[in-house]
């Protein structure tokens, strides 16, 4: 089934993926999580659903979780 896209909250992110604040942003940094989308003139981070869908399924499928 696919996932209509849509832009999730960094709270929404940390709820989905079970990783704290710090983690995640370690992973973006090192290129291993999705990096959030920055809408112009707007103070807020937004990451795509359907990229933090892929990486959780990539991480289910590796048998292991960050």
């Amino acid at each position: 089934m696919t996932e209509h896209q849509t832009l999730l909250r960094l709270a929404d992110v940390l709820a989905r993926t079970g990783l704290k604040r710090s983690t995640l942003y370690n992973l973006i940094a090192r290129g291993d999580f999705p990096r959030p989308i920055r809408p112009q003139g707007l103070r807020v981070a937004l990451f795509s659903s359907v990229a933090v869908s892929e990486w959780i399924e990539s991480q289910l499928s590796n048998g292991e979780t960050k």
